[in-house]
This record gives structure tokens, C-alpha cells and sequence, in this order.
């Protein structure tokens, strides 16, 4: 697993095809896995997944082969994200939500529409 701090746990998330791990930093809460090595749709599902469950206060990771272009239309007004290439040439996303409240996302919709 890419860059988890050792302060990491793995936590069972209901439908998830990888493992997640659950660990705080600077205070904020975090949850990760790695879908780098996935293959289509494990990505998406694993992201609709992991936005579902995190509370307002906390931020998803996702590793990535490259980044979820195809992700980022579908929850663009519910969650903010960054992305960063990584020294092993996987991206790096992280997200968050934008406001306290319920999501308009649907978060059943993990087909791909991007590259």
C-alpha cells in the first residue's frame, strides 16, 4: 500500500473490493485504499463507495493508476478533490466534502465516462 502512515488500520467497508485503512493526521481523519492495480470498474466503485461513507469531517484517499477523470463530473458538486502524480507514477486523489447536509450524488453510478 502506497504511503499509509504507520498510525494506520484497516476497517471493513460494506462492498468494497480492496482494503481501506482509517488513520488521522494533523488531526483530520482519513480514509485510503489503492485501486492501482484494479481493473475497470473496481476504481469507480471503490471512490462511489468511500465518498458514500466519509463524514463531513473527514477526506478520502484513492491511489490510482491515473487519475479518475471519469469520477471527478459525477461528484463535482458535493465533494472537492486535489490530485498529484506520486514518485511510482500513480495519482494521489484526495477528497472532501464541500458542505455539511446530505449529497445530491447518486452514489450507485460507477460507470466510467471519462479516460
Amino acid at each position: 500500500m502506497n504511503s499509509l502512515p504507520q498510525n494506520a488500520e484497516q476497517i471493513e467497508i460494506e462492498g468494497a473490493t480492496v482494503p481501506f485503512f482509517k488513520y488521522i493526521e494533523n488531526g483530520v481523519t482519513f480514509l485510503q485504499f489503492d485501486s492501482s492495480k484494479s481493473r475497470h470498474p473496481e476504481p469507480m466503485v471503490n471512490a462511489m463507495i468511500g465518498l458514500e461513507v466519509i463524514q463531513n469531517d473527514e477526506k478520502l484517499v484513492l491511489i490510482n493508476s491515473k487519475p479518475p477523470m471519469g469520477l471527478f463530473p459525477k461528484i463535482e458538486n458535493d465533494f472537492t478533490f486535489e490530485f498529484d502524480e506520486l514518485e511510482d507514477e500513480n495519482t494521489r486523489v484526495v477528497f472532501a466534502k464541500r458542505a455539511k447536509g446530505v449529497a445530491k450524488t447518486d452514489f450507485k453510478d460507477t460507470g466510467c465516462c471519462g479516460s
